[in-house]
């Protein structure tokens, strides 16, 4: 499965972006996108890659990082076999690439990817 995300771009402080992530490829690996658990990351410059969201396979659970929890909404369309991440309120420490993951999970209490990844989309916050 190909992931192409999008929506990237430049906002100010307490500005608002919507990210989506697209899966595409054949149609039996299409067809298992419902099937993943589906998260995103980010990279902020000169730091690790962290997790930012994930949503489980029909999206009746979600999960945020303490630092995005209550403006930052993640869901999920599995017939379009796409991932969306809505992010309101945001601050100068949100800029960073974000990628789309599939296959995320978590293990021993924290995310981890899995080992799919989109290309990644910049967002850039400007205080």
């Amino acid at each position: 499965v190909h992931l192409v995300e999008s929506g990237g771009g430049s906002v100010q402080a307490g500005g608002s972006l919507a990210l989506s992530c697209t899966a595409s490829g054949t149609p039996d690996s299409v067809s298992d996108f419902k099937y993943y658990y589906m998260g995103w990351f980010r990279r902020a410059p000169g730091k690790e890659r962290e997790f930012v969201a994930a949503i489980s396979w029909l999206g009746v659970s979600t999960f945020y990082a303490e630092s995005v929890k209550g403006r930052f909404a993640i869901s999920r369309d599995n017939a379009k076999n796409m991932v969306f991440l809505q992010m309101n309120s945001l601050k100068a420490e949100d800029t960073a690439v974000y990628y789309c993951n599939q296959g995320s999970e978590m293990f021993d209490s924290k995310w981890s990817a899995g080992d799919n990844w989109g290309q990644g989309t910049q967002v850039t916050v400007s205080s």
